[in-house]
């Protein structure tokens, strides 16, 4: 225990000199700027960096940086015993105090709603649809990173049963009243969607909105227009749906458009060429999903995108190697 202390005792001034180094550093670096040492914040010391020190370094970890002490080096737990030599936490004994805290309190907040959906049930008060808890654009924190909120080491079986238990509070419908607790471990998703990417409408002479869009898997290209205000006509190669006789392939085309509830509503004119079945499939229903995007709001697209719509699949497949059966598959070895 007394080593312990010693240990922490070294790591709290070890840090205090070097948040000292840090804050003389960001004042000097903001003179240099002519900005106020005051008010120059850590955005504006990565900006300095980036302009003082320009780097071409493809990996962005080698680049010249200046972060502050409690981002570069790790945490670590305070002092965990008193002077006599007890722990201060109740379930130090378990070797993993922080993570059977958290499942402690997760299960509380489990049975808390449980009493709470009992109290609706006598009143016959049914769950508000309404205040359910949207986790659109967020996941779960990685391992590393729960590691770095508990400042302890994690087994993946822990993690993955932190997971399934947090998936169960989230399943729970009245969960929106421990969104706090729910939030603490997730994390947003940044989009790569930008609405300015997303095309706008055209329109015939008619005045009908339409939509042109090319789309490409494995060795198949296909030219899509979708045309608003239809009736669900789907025309490929100037035949019908049939064109494909494998069931699998339709699904692929119709699948956008079941996806963004547009099915019945526009018509699709494809063209498409070279590759098998699977590839001119696979590609018209890439271009049909980038084509939609303009029939849609930002929330759909943002869905579209989570559900691998209009994210381009370049998987092909892999050549035969010589002297094997395949690209994988070995002839069976035989020493006689």
């Amino acid at each position: 225990m007394k080593a312990y202390q010693e240990k922490a005792q070294a790591h709290d001034a070890f840090m205090f000199n070097q948040i000292g180094e840090y804050e003389i550093g960001r004042r000097h670096l903001a003179n240099m700027m002519g900005e106020d040492p005051e008010t120059f914040t850590d955005e504006d010391v990565d900006k300095a960096i980036q302009y003082l020190l320009p780097s071409g370094l493809f990996e962005p970890h080698a680049r010249p940086m200046m972060k502050h002490p409690t981002e570069v080096f790790a945490k670590k737990k305070l002092a965990e015993f008193d002077e006599n030599g007890r722990p201060f936490h109740p379930l130090f004994y378990t070797a993993y105090p922080e993570y059977y805290q958290v499942l402690h309190d997760l299960s509380e907040k489990v049975q808390e709603l449980d009493r709470f959906s009992d109290r609706m049930m006598q009143v016959n008060i049914h769950q508000d649809q309404e205040r359910a808890l949207d986790f659109k654009g967020s996941e779960w924190v990685t391992k590393e990173h729960l590691e770095g909120i508990l400042v302890e080491n994690l087994k993946d079986e822990q993690y993955e049963f932190f997971i399934r238990s947090m998936n169960r509070l989230v399943d729970h419908p009245y969960s929106y009243r421990a969104k706090d607790f729910i939030m603490k471990y997730r994390k947003d998703v940044p989009s790569t969607i930008k609405h300015k990417d997303i095309p706008k409408l055209m329109f015939t002479s008619e005045g009908t909105p339409y939509m042109v869009a090319r789309g490409k898997r494995k060795w198949g290209v296909a030219n899509v227009t979708v045309y608003g205000r239809g009736s669900g006509k789907i025309s490929i190669n100037g035949e019908d749906i049939l064109y494909f006789k494998n069931i699998q392939d339709r699904e692929q085309i119709i699948f956008p458009l079941q996806f963004t509830g547009l099915i019945g509503k526009v018509d699709v004119v494809a063209d498409v060429e070279g590759g098998g079945t699977t590839g001119q499939s696979g590609a018209i229903r890439y271009a049909i999903s980038l084509a939609l995007r303009s029939f849609v709001d930002e929330d759909m697209v943002e869905k579209m995108r989570l559900a691998g719509l209009i994210t381009f699949d370049p998987r092909r497949r892999e050549r035969k190697k010589p002297g094997w059966k395949g690209a994988r598959a070995k002839y069976t070895w035989k020493k006689r």
